[in-house]
């Protein structure tokens, strides 16, 4: 287990860690200014592919929590890379939110959002405006062979009533429909977290995720060889630890004890 004392950058999963829906849980504001106070640094890391860093800004902003763009990284940020990297000028049949899309194309990745004969490769975000029609197309692709891309295997969302289907879930579902599976590039893999520690500077040892689910949040802390707080204030709860083959390397019930554990 590693020391909380030397832990200086944290990268922060937000919905279900610091907030759900537009409810920013007791103690954030003060976790933020500590870890400022003690020379660190902080990151908002994210799966959802839905919205831009424009909406998160403007959601900061009505939650009281100063921010800026640099203090973001997405599952996004992550499949820009790796589309440029590997399927470079390729056309992608984009299956997400319009946003999605245009964080793409912004990026100078070519993206569609209709079946052509020239769609390459298939990306999958989490879809708040998801339709037969995609779900159709996507098949079609899949059953050409195309390769198949998603920002994350989240299985569900959180919202202030419960949850709702995430990328992961519908993925679940193409693959059942075509026995494809995707290749995820959000966490649990490595990248986001080796990113973060690329930009801001900072050690493994003084680097530590925090997150409310286990097979992403936290399994994206053992891949990159991290430590990896636990809170229960989200998705995953005490039970889920009894099954899970990932373990973390501390458990808080929120943000609030562990900026006391911290403190301590």
């Amino acid at each position: 287990m590693g020391n909380l004392s030397e832990k200086r950058l944290f990268l922060l999963d937000m919905d279900g860690t610091i907030y759900l829906d537009d409810t920013l849980f007791d103690g954030t504001a003060e976790f933020l200014q500590h870890v400022k106070a003690i020379g660190g640094r902080y990151l908002f890391l994210t799966n959802n592919s839905s919205r831009g860093i424009h909406a998160y800004l403007e959601k900061m902003a009505r939650l009281g929590i100063p921010a800026e763009p640099a203090d973001f990284l997405t599952s996004v940020d992550v499949t820009i890379g790796y589309l440029q990297a590997h399927y470079p000028g390729k056309l992608c049949y984009a299956s997400g939110t319009q946003t999605f899309r245009q964080q793409l194309a912004e990026a100078g990745i070519a993206v569609t959002d209709r079946l052509q004969d020239q769609v390459e490769v298939l990306v999958a975000g989490f879809d708040t405006e998801l339709t037969f029609q995609k779900l159709e197309d996507c098949c079609i692709l899949l059953n050409r062979g195309v390769p198949f891309l998603a920002t994350n295997p989240d299985w569900v969302c959180p919202t202030w009533y419960g949850y709702v289907p995430d990328c992961g879930s519908v993925c679940e579902m193409l693959f059942r429909a075509t026995g494809r599976r995707p290749k995820f590039l959000g966490k649990p893999e490595p990248e986001m977290a080796l990113l973060a520690m690329e930009r801001c500077g900072f050690t493994p040892a003084e680097t530590m995720v925090v997150g409310d689910r286990l097979y992403t949040d936290i399994a994206c802390g053992v891949n990159a060889g991290i430590d990896a707080c636990f809170v229960l204030s989200g998705e995953g709860t005490l039970e889920d630890l009894k099954t899970s083959p990932v373990q973390p390397t501390y458990i808080y019930q929120n943000i609030r004890a562990l900026l006391e554990a911290i403190r301590g």
